[in-house]
């Protein structure tokens, strides 16, 4: 049988039975050629290929949809971030993808998700555009071996076909975006939409229902290494600072996304990374700037001028832009993706409300409340109708990528913090000094300070008082931190305005709440905020 022959059978198995050509395992520089010679995007000077994904510049979480079927039904939570699809829709959108792809070219990479042998997960990646192939090259891990390459068995697949729109009325979906996942088939649809970050959070999605049913805690949060060894782990939403300060030039970074907590330790699920890059600065970000200048990196929707200059201020087309490179791009990353068990904990949050202090220490308790809370505040501008600050609650920092209750991730947290006696902060990167259009964001230079205090155990050198409201240990000083920004209420020109808000945010978090006690013991209640 010919190589040709043997890949199509290949492709047979994910019910690909045509198509007009299959590029298997391109490098870098063929995915370049591919890329440009289909107009797919343009090379910016010194080296990166920009893309641009029209109007859909973010996931689409509304579009979002498991199937139903016997294999997993019991374990889904279902409700409306795990939305059910029925198999008979997905096997007939299956059908019509597979149809649409016949007289395409497609690019095929195989690879893992999961740097730990004991707990990766052989994937396959099918892409109708060249792109978005070598996004999936950076995002995943890539197998290199050709012995290995010849004997890969995808255990999950994705086909991600951006030209092809669904139709709502014949496959029962919300629009003609769609992103469905089947546990049974161990198969990923992705269509309607360029946006190459589906195919990432579409795995991530599949690792976070498999690994917690192992016992090892999947985790939307990013990891590095310090000198010592010790390994900390810095969960957020987007936007709160998680790949930035992770990328630490005194720390080796493991990876900045998405990683697993296991009986060994730390590891990463992937080998590249994916980061914001609008209104990047080389003084604050200097690790992810350099990035943005080099043949390998995807950036998507950045404007460039004329000669092929990069824009990283101009948010015209969206303020999500993005930068995919490999994990090597950062001269100190962690070859092994692998980590010993964490030591810190770092929960990020960016406060639109100028509220939570800078920092704050965490009780077990406490801990298991906010990571359940996973609370950020989104600002105007950054979300169509978003006018004012809005508090946002994500729950476990990852909520729209939780197959499982998040209550099994909450508790596999707890148990891990407690067996190996981590600490736990509450960092607030957003406003201080009053909400957003007041008072002003916080300094990276104090957060990284306070970061650096937090991790080297010279916060375990001060006194503490506890929030009257908030009720979690602020710290009276912090070494290379002016100490009037410790106490957010004394940034605030009127106090009486400041316990408003403070009070007002309070009661968010509580209603917020209501859905997890009947699930949660009257300690991890009662580490919440006090009314």
């Amino acid at each position: 049988m010919s190589k040709q022959a043997e890949r199509l059978e290949e492709l047979q198995k994910a019910g690909i039975l045509e198509v007009k050509k299959a590029y298997w395992n391109l490098n870098e520089p063929e995915l370049y050629e591919e890329a440009i010679r289909r107009g797919e995007g343009i090379i910016a000077a010194e080296g990166p290929i920009v893309c641009t994904t029209g109007s859909n510049t973010g996931r689409s979480p509304n579009d979002k949809f498991t199937v139903r079927e016997p294999s997993s039904e019991k374990n889904i939570h279902w409700g409306n971030v795990n939305k059910d699809i029925d198999a008979k829709s997905f096997d007939l959108l299956h059908t019509d993808i597979v149809s649409y792809l016949a007289d395409k070219e497609v690019f095929v990479l195989d690879g893992w998700a999961g740097a730990d042998s004991n707990y990766r997960l052989p994937i396959r990646v099918v892409n109708e555009l060249a792109w978005n192939n070598l996004f999936a090259r950076n995002m995943f891990i890539a197998e290199s071996d050709p012995a290995l390459l010849a004997k890969h068995q995808p255990e999950f697949t994705v086909i991600s076909a951006p030209g092809f729109k669904a139709d709502p009325k014949r496959h029962q979906t919300k629009s003609d975006v769609f992103i469905v996942v089947h546990f049974g088939r161990k198969l990923v649809l992705v269509g309607g939409t360029s946006y190459a970050g589906e195919v990432k959070k579409s795995i991530f999605s599949v690792m976070n229902y498999l690994l917690p049913l192992k016992g090892v805690l999947s985790m939307h949060c990013s990891a590095n290494i310090g000198p010592d060894g010790d390994t900390a782990l810095f969960f957020g939403l987007s936007g709160t600072g998680k790949t930035t300060l992770s990328s630490d030039p005194n720390r080796r970074l493991i990876g900045d996304d998405e990683h697993g907590w296991s009986d060994t330790g730390v590891f990463n699920f992937e080998g590249g990374c994916y980061a914001k890059v609008i209104k990047l600065s080389s003084e604050a970000e200097p690790q992810i700037y350099a990035t943005t200048r080099r043949f390998g990196t995807i950036l998507e929707n950045v404007v460039v001028d004329s000669n092929r200059n990069l824009d990283l201020d101009n948010d015209s087309l969206t303020e999500n832009t993005r930068g995919s490179y490999p994990i090597s791009f950062i001269d100190n990353a962690v070859a092994s993706g692998q980590g010993g068990h964490p030591t810190n904990i770092v929960m990020l949050t960016a406060d639109a409300y100028g509220v939570l202090p800078p920092i704050a220490r965490l009780t077990p308790d406490g801990a298991a409340y906010h990571f359940l809370s996973g609370y950020t505040a989104k600002v105007a501008g950054t979300e169509r109708g978003v006018t004012e600050p809005k508090a946002a609650f994500s729950t476990c920092f990852g909520a729209p990528f939780l197959p499982l209750n998040p209550n099994i991730y909450a508790e596999l947290l707890t148990e891990k913090i407690a067996a190996h006696n981590a600490r736990v902060w509450l960092v607030n990167t957003g406003w201080t000094g009053g909400a957003y259009g007041t008072g002003s964001r916080m300094s990276i230079a104090h957060t990284r300070a306070m970061i650096t205090a937090a991790l080297t155990g010279a916060l375990d050198q001060v006194d503490y008082q506890t929030h009257e409201i908030f009720n979690f240990d602020v710290p009276k000083s912090c070494p290379n931190v002016p100490v009037k920004i410790l106490d957010p209420r004394g940034t605030w020109a009127d106090p009486s305005a400041y316990d408003k808000q403070a009070h007002e945010l309070a009661a968010m978090f509580v209603k917020n709440f209501e859905k997890f006690k009947k699930d949660v013991s009257p300690a991890v209640v009662s580490a919440g905020p006090k009314m």
